[in-house]
Formats: C-alpha cells, sequence, structure tokens
C-alpha cells in the first residue's frame, strides 16, 4: 500500500513538472555568471534553481547577496578567490580575513563545499601569477584546517586545457613542459590534501578553430564513428571524454592516479560572431542537450567507466558585459528575463517578484524532488 502510494506521489510529481529531465537535474551543476547589467535578483535566480531542482552552483567571486539569497537551501557552492587575490593570498593574515569576510558568516545557512582559488592562472602569461598560486592555495586551505572547516571546504583551482602539451589520443596526454615545475608541486598538493582537479574544457574551440577537420557530430554527442586509441583500444564517441582522459594520462605521466577530474565549465554558444563557425542555437541545444542526458545517466570515461562525470555548465545566463568574441556573450541557457534560449527541457519558473510563499512553496518542492531522485537512482 505504501508503495503504491509513493509511486502515486512520483506520478503526480512528474505530472507537475515541465520535463522528467528535471528529476535528475541534481546532478548537472551550473555556473552562475554575473558580468552583465540586466540579470533578474538572487533571490529570483534561487527560485528559477529551485524550480529546476540544480542543487550545485559555481561563482566566480563570494557574492554575499547569491550566498544570502540562497540560504536554507540544497544548493551547494563553489565560490571563486579571483587571480587579482592571489598574491595576498599568500599572507595568512590576509587569507585568515578573506575566509572571515566572505566564508564565515554563510556557512551555518549556506551549504559552501570549495573555494576556487584562481581560475585559469596557467592560461596568462604572468609567471608571477604562476609561482603565488600554489602557496595562494597552501594558505588558504591552513587557515581552514586552523578554523576545523578543511573536511567542509575542499581547496581547488580550475585550469584552462592549454596547460596540455599533448592531448591526442588520450592515452598521450601530457602537460606543457614549461609548466612542469608548477603542476607538479601542484598535483602532490591536490593529492595529499584529495581535493578534484578541475578543467575548463570546450569541445567547441576545437571545432571553431578546425571546421572541416573536427567532426560536429563528434563535439556534439551525436551517432558518429568516433575514435579508437591505439594504445588502448578504447573507443571515444566524443571529444569531452577524451579531453577528460588526457588530463588522467597527463597527471599519471606525472605520477598521480589518485586525483579525479571534474569538468567546472563546459559549454556551447548559442551565437557568436560570422568566424565563430557552429555558434547557433541549434548546435548549443544539442550540446547541452545531450550532455545532461550522459549526465543523468551517471556515465563516466572509457577510462575511468566507474567514475560518473563531474560537470558545471557554463552558464546560467546569458551575460551582456563580457568582454570578447559575440560568442562570449551567449553561453546562457536562459535570458535574464527567464526565457530559455533554446529548448532541452529545462523550463524554469522565474518569478517578477519574491512572495515568502513562492520561496516555500518551491523549497519544499525541490526536497521532494530531490528525495524521489535519490530514490530512483538507488
Amino acid at each position: 500500500m505504501a508503495c503504491s502510494s509513493l509511486f502515486r506521489a512520483l506520478f503526480l510529481l512528474l505530472t507537475l513538472s515541465d520535463s522528467f529531465v528535471q528529476i535528475f537535474s541534481f546532478g548537472m551543476g551550473i555556473n552562475y555568471g554575473q558580468i552583465a547589467n540586466n540579470l533578474p535578483s538572487p533571490s529570483r535566480v534561487a527560485i528559477l534553481l529551485g524550480s529546476l531542482n540544480i542543487s550545485r552552483v559555481k561563482l566566480y567571486d563570494a557574492d554575499p547577496n547569491v550566498l544570502l539569497a540562497f540560504s536554507n537551501s540544497n544548493v551547494d557552492f563553489i565560490v571563486g578567490l579571483g587571480n587579482e587575490y592571489l598574491q595576498s593570498m599568500t599572507d595568512p593574515i590576509k587569507a585568515q580575513i578573506w575566509i572571515e569576510q566572505h566564508l564565515l558568516p554563510h556557512l551555518t545557512r549556506t551549504k559552501i563545499n570549495s573555494i576556487l582559488v584562481g581560475n585559469e592562472v596557467f592560461n596568462s602569461n604572468d609567471s608571477h601569477l604562476f609561482s603565488y598560486l600554489l602557496p595562494a592555495m597552501q594558505t588558504v586551505y591552513r587557515v581552514l584546517v586552523n578554523l576545523e572547516l578543511d573536511k567542509q571546504v575542499a581547496v581547488t583551482t580550475a585550469h584552462s586545457l592549454t596547460i596540455l602539451g599533448n592531448s591526442y589520443p588520450p592515452s598521450a596526454g601530457t602537460f606543457r613542459e614549461d609548466l612542469a615545475q608548477y603542476i607538479q608541486p601542484l598535483l602532490k598538493f591536490h593529492s595529499e590534501i584529495n581535493s578534484p582537479f578541475l578543467i575548463n574544457a570546450y569541445p567547441y574551440f576545437a571545432y571553431k578553430d578546425n571546421p572541416d577537420q573536427v567532426s560536429l557530430e563528434y563535439v556534439l554527442f551525436q551517432p558518429n564513428q568516433g575514435m579508437i586509441d591505439p594504445n588502448t583500444n578504447l573507443h571515444y564517441d566524443n571529444m569531452l571524454y577524451a579531453q577528460i582522459d588526457a588530463v588522467y594520462s597527463a597527471m599519471k605521466a606525472m605520477g598521480h592516479t589518485d586525483i579525479e577530474v571534474r569538468v567546472s565549465e563546459t559549454g556551447w554558444p548559442s551565437k557568436g560572431d560570422a568566424n565563430e563557425a557552429g555558434a547557433t542555437p541549434q548546435n548549443a541545444g544539442l550540446y547541452n542537450g545531450n550532455l545532461l542526458q550522459r549526465i543523468a545517466q551517471r556515465q563516466g570515461t572509457p577510462a575511468k567507466p566507474s567514475t560518473p562525470i563531474d560537470v558545471h555548465v557554463f552558464a546560467l545566463f546569458n551575460e551582456n558585459l563580457k568582454p570578447g568574441p559575440a560568442s562570449e556573450r551567449n553561453y546562457g541557457l536562459y535570458y535574464p528575463d527567464g526565457t530559455p534560449v533554446y529548448n532541452i527541457g529545462l523550463q524554469g519558473y522565474l518569478p517578477e517578484f519574491i512572495s515568502a510563499s513562492d520561496k516555500n512553496a518551491l523549497s519544499i518542492f525541490s526536497s521532494l524532488v530531490f528525495l524521489i531522485a535519490c530514490f530512483i537512482c538507488a
């Protein structure tokens, strides 16, 4: 009788949901960028993400307005410490002040699981910045240890795939020789504190640069012949998995098989300049929609089949003030008014204003969806 009631409740919940995909979207993280002047308030965004049951968010700072808006929610945050802070974060006193001001006030109400110390540091030409990265991470970690927060909040950083000297085939992946002196001790630190190695992986870039040589189907998770790694005989049917495994191989070449690779950014632009091949709503929808299905299936890569891919999609909104080519302003799943840029089954609810009943009702709804999804996947 109880089982029958549960399935009736599940059926009702599925009927009320805009898409069955929402039930599984708890496995997808999202990048919440704010380089724009037309975005909805964080309180409205909290309602939107609650309606989508997205429970993992990466920020590029530690915006107190965002962290406060998500108080008492089911959302886990990665907060960012920008590159401009790296030098000062090598000072234990300054690192403690930052944590006391930006982290401690929120930890009792908002879930924060990681601090991202710097972003794509090795993608710059600043060797001073390179040398600050590891000391800054170590100092932030020691402060967390002293505050007994190191088991609750991890310390990591995110890398562009330009750190790879070779990525093909995946089993032959290596880091750039000029970065070895920085990456080797960085990996040792990750291993010691058991924190993940984050990468910002964009198959779109590979296609844009060589549209005549790179198969569009291969980068969009569409049916295709794929490629066989000649060293391992592993078959790859998409580029993202090949990129992830190339990083695993690069770490193995430096003596580490004990660090998990996670994707802190990936996505596809819905619009670009004339020279940005493939930047269309159709392709963006295919990439993110197919990726979402892979996440829901808890797939691993060919080299790590038992480790489900861990992904934060870039990005939640189009950001109209981002510099650079048109694509940079068109990675969002949503327009700032809450309208989907393209349809991948995530039809969320962005209220025009916030009421207490809205927030309470959607909090309960999100919790129910999460619990039932856990039951289904168990």
